[in-house]
Formats: structure tokens, sequence, C-alpha cells
């Protein structure tokens, strides 16, 4: 950028840009002259004797020195820069630094480098001068306010009224809002703007006509259509030709056609359909069938499905209808939660074979057995036929039939893989069950919904209610357990007659524990209850019970097992580990009814 302004001869009025300390010494490289052209290194300052008129010229500037007897530094007028013309250093007088400069005042100081302006050829500056006429980037802006022919001049429109009351000035104010609050001495109205607004560092941006008004291309007009045969060919080919060629292409598609289609079916695959194909099929009504499938067909009508529901939630099992009244025994857990209830909302379903839903009564129930008893309204009922558990032996064959995943009359089979296997339930949140007995174990498949199912030998005879399984996967491996139907007989018979069920107690809690070097296991007292029959008897904690009676114990689950097994009233001898001997002990068993309440 150059600096236009210039000087007619006489002294700068205008103050300097630079300090005191930044006077350029002559002991620097003269100034360079306007041509370009540098000065010989050699060459010695002047002085105001030599030339009473110095100037520099420096990117257009010029700085003037009136004489060395009245100016001891001269001044640069423009963009920073100095001349100066000093006397000889003998006549010059050291001067005092200025306050707060640590420069001494007899330090060289160089003067400014020359500028480096490279050559630039003519097929350069003719690709990117300015078109001639013209002395700026933009057109000089037109006087008049209206916008060119066949331009549009972007007009503002008036605010709305509600940004107008808002940010508008008050009534009666001229302000601007690019006035300076703290200028003491502002004039009032506009600043006026700067001549040159490229020259002016606070002047905002604005657009402006471009410099050569762009030329309007005249309209074309529409152009023929060509045909087909000026896209494919031009002009170079005839109507007759391509007459010619067409009908040669359809010869040439339909001679392919013809040979495809006769090789191709002699390598096409035969035919796989036929209508002349009559799958026959063949009766065997003398054919005599299994004995699992004729104990299946006489038990089916008598296990049933059940439901039960409680405002949103449900659950699913089975039942055996054990008496032609209506009386129907299940597993407590597959009601318990109808009859845990308190808002008198839960309701019981029992679907028979034939489809009929019938609504079910809890008669009552035993948590101690994982036993209850239903009764339904319906007659002509079919009634399972109950066996024994002393005629039931290992390898007897047997089937599970219940309702497994709500997949109702299932019938599996299988055999009875051990007998008198003690098993405990642990209640769980919304269960109640905490059944104690011993166990009919087969490998019959038992899923969920099979309990209080029957679990019947080869002759269709009750010997078990299917209860539970042991899987680590939830579904049947083969493990499956049934509660043995003598107890079966003997709870179901209380609770149609009484409606509750009582049970001996004996007041302990116990872990398992081994003994005598590893070699003997039973059950070891952790808690005894007080006023309880083991406290009466002077079981204490600590003591390991190894055998009821004559009944072996392993762990607690046996434990419980054979206390339930036993009569309220009934002494029994127990024979416990205690510091290292054995005693046995008499225990009179009393009933549960006077036990303290289980935790919820």
């Amino acid at each position: 950028m150059t600096n236009e302004s210039t000087n007619s001869g006489t002294p700068s009025d205008e103050p300097s840009s630079r300090p005191a300390d930044e006077s350029v010494t002559g002991t620097g490289p003269a100034a360079q002259p306007a041509n370009g052209s540098a000065a010989p290194q050699d060459a010695e300052p002047a002085t105001a004797a030599g030339d009473a008129d110095a100037e520099t010229v420096r990117f257009g500037t010029r700085a003037e020195v009136e004489s060395a007897a009245t100016a001891a530094d001269a001044e640069t007028v423009r963009f920073g820069t100095r001349a100066e013309v000093e006397p000889p250093a003998e006549k010059r007088a050291p001067e005092p630094p200025a306050a707060g400069n640590l420069r001494p005042s007899d330090a060289p100081v160089l003067g400014p480098r020359p500028v480096h302006r490279p050559q630039i050829d003519s097929l350069t500056a003719r690709a990117f001068r300015r078109p001639k006429g013209q002395g700026g980037s933009f057109a000089p802006r037109p006087a008049a306010a209206a916008a060119p022919a066949g331009d549009l001049e972007p007009v503002n429109r008036p605010p709305d009224a509600v940004l107008a009351e808002a940010f508008g000035r008050p009534a009666g104010s001229d302000e601007l809002l690019q006035r300076d609050p703290d200028a003491a001495n502002a004039e009032a109205g506009a600043p006026a703007a700067p001549a040159d607004p490229w020259r002016d560092p606070e002047a905002g941006a604005r657009l402006g006509l471009p410099a050569v008004p762009p030329t309007a291309q005249a309209a074309l007009g529409a152009a023929p259509k060509l045909t087909a045969r000026e896209v494919l060919f031009g002009d170079r080919v005839s109507p007759r030709a391509l007459v010619v060629l067409g009908g040669l292409a359809a010869g040439v598609g339909l001679a392919a056609g013809v040979i495809g289609g006769f090789f191709g079916g002699l390598t096409a695959s035969p035919v796989l359909t036929s209508r002349k194909v009559t799958i026959q099929q063949e009766s065997a009504p003398g054919k005599p069938h299994s004995q699992v499938a004729k104990v299946a067909d006489a038990v089916l009508p008598s296990v049933v499905s059940i439901s039960e529901i409680v405002g949103d939630q449900g659950a699913s099992g089975s039942g055996v209808v054990i008496d032609g009244g209506g009386y129907i025994v299940t597993n407590n857990h597959v009601i318990s939660m109808v009859a845990m209830d308190t808002s008198g909302k839960g309701k019981i379903t029992v679907t028979f074979r034939d489809g009929t839903k019938t609504p079910a009564t809890l008669v009552g129930r035993d948590p101690k057995t994982d036993l209850a008893v239903l009764k339904v309204e319906a007659n002509n009922l079919t009634v399972i036929r109950f066996g024994k558990s002393d005629d039931v032996r290992v390898g007897d064959d047997v089937l599970a039939i219940g309702s497994p995943l709500g997949l109702k009359e299932t019938v599996t089979s299988g055999i009875v893989s051990a007998l008198h296997r003690a098993m405990k339930e642990t209640p769980e949140p919304g269960d109640d069950t905490a059944g104690a007995y011993d166990a009919v174990q087969t490998d019959a498949a038992i899923n969920h919904g099979n309990s209080g199912g029957a679990l019947v030998d080869s002759e269709g005879r009750l010997i078990g209610i299917n209860t539970a399984i042991i899987s680590d996967s939830g579904g049947s491996v083969g493990l499956g357990f049934a509660i043995p139907v003598d107890l079966v007989q003997r709870i179901a018979q209380t609770i149609i007659r009484d409606k509750v069920v009582y049970h001996p107690w004996l007041g302990v809690s116990a872990k398992s524990q081994a003994v005598e070097n590893d070699a003997l296991s039973g059950a070891q007292v952790a808690d005894v209850n007080a006023g309880s029959p083991a406290a009466k008897a002077g079981i204490a904690e600590g003591d390991v019970i190894v055998k009821v009676g004559d009944r072996q114990i392993n762990d607690p689950a046996e434990l419980t097992v054979a206390v339930q097994s036993r009569q309220i009233g009934e002494t029994v001898t127990l024979s416990v580990i205690r510091d290292g001997r054995q005693v046995d002990i008499p225990v009179t068993l009393e009933s549960d009814k006077d036990a303290p309440a289980p935790p919820k």
C-alpha cells in the first residue's frame, strides 16, 4: 500500500510516530531513493550544512529536516519511517536517556531495510492487471439512489412495531449507536465518512458494483429434435440400410432362441412334479396298543389343568381328581398366589380334558408337604385309582401326566430311579411352600407345569404327585421328584375332613456337618427354640444329630423329613455327637400348632 500524500517542501506539521529513543543515527545506511536504487554503503550522513532540504522517500513517504542547528531529531511523517540528520559526533552533545528508556543514547540504530520488489513479467501483469481506465477494484458508487436497469437494489423493509418499540431510539433522541459515550467533546450527528474507506481501518465492509459490468448473453433458440437415426448413426446410414439391419438382427435373435431352446431341452433336469402319484395309507383296526397307550387313555380324563390369576399375574399347573364329589389334589405352590392374596380377587380355574372350564374353590393346603385340595362343582368325573408306596420298586415303569409349559394332556414315560429321596423346598417371595418329604425319583420328563400332575405305574395307579425337578438349565434332565402316594392320601384326607394339617415339631434349625474324621455326617444344631421339645430334652447348640430312631441322618433335609414322618406326641430317640461322643437323647415330639410362626 502506498502513501499518496505529499509535502510541499515545508516541514511536517504531524508529530513523530516513534518515541524519542527510536531515532535513527547517521551510522546506519542511507535511505533508499524513490527510484528503488540503493545508496552507496559508504555514503556519509547528510548534514544541515550540506543539504538544507534533506528528504527520504520510503514507500512514497517523505521526511524533511529543516537544519542541524534547529533540529537534533528529524521526523518521518508517514508510516513510522524516519530520516535523521545529525551534526558531527564531535559537535553533538550527549543526550540523557528518556524516562523509562534503558537503551544508551549512543547505541547504534540500523536504518530501514531496503524494500524488495520482485520483477513482474509482462504476461503476469497483462493477466492480473486492472482493465484500462479503472483506478480501483470497484466502480464509483452511483450518485442516484435508483438501482441500475435490470438489477434489483435491496431495500430494507420497515421493522415490526414490536421490535421498533423495544429497540428503537427514544422519542426526540438523535443519538447514534456508534457514538463514543465517553467522549468529552463528541460532536452531534453522524461522523463524517473518510474520503477513502480503503485507507480507514475502522471502515465497515460493503459491496459495490463490479468494475466491469457483465455482458448479457443472447437467449438461445429452441434446437430441432433429432431422429433415432441421427442419434444412433448420425447421417451416415440411410433409412433403407436401417431396415435391412433390423431384419438381420431379428433373424439372428430368432435363430439363437431356437438353438438355445433345443440344447436347453437336452440339458434340463427332469420334471419333479406329477399328478399321477397317489400316496396310499393302511389302517390297522386290530393292531394291539402298548400298555403305555392303554394307561394314558385311562388316566388322562382324571388329570386336569389348573390356572390361578391375581390381578395381572398368573401361574399354571396340573391336578388330579381324587373324589367324585369334585375334590382335586395339587401342589401348594400351584395355588399359593391365590391362597396368600388378601384382596379376595384371586381366581382358580380348572380345565378338564374335554375343554370344560370350571371355577375352583380352595378347601385347604399344607405348605409343609406342598399339597393342596380344591373343589369344583361338576358331575361324572373320572377319579384316579390310588396305589401304595410299599408296592413301588426302583426300576418300575411309570408315566408322568400333566400340562408342562401349558401343553395339556402331555404324557412322558420313564422308570422309578430312586425311593426315599429326602427333599426339602425353600420358601420364595410370594410362595410360602416349605415342603419336606421322602420323594419318588423318576427319569420321566417333568417340566414347569407338570407340578400337581400324576405319576402312575404301569397299571394306571397313582404312586405320586409330580412336584419338583433338579436342573441347571431349568428344564428336564431326567431328575424329577414326586410326593409319595401314602403321604398324598393322608394329607388330602386330613384337609378334606379338618381343612388344616398339623405336624410333629422338634424345634431346632440345623446345618450339615461332618463328624468322626469325615467318616460320618449329620445335621448340626445351629439354634434351639426356647420351650421347644428339643430344649426340654436337653439338646444344645453344636450337637450333631446323626440318627432319628432307626433312620440315619446325613443332612438337615433328612432330619426334617424324619421328624415329620413321626406322630404328634410320639417319643423318639435322637442320637447326637457331643464333644466327640455319641449320646442318645429321647425327645417327645409336640404339634407345630404351638410352634412360633416362621419369619416372612
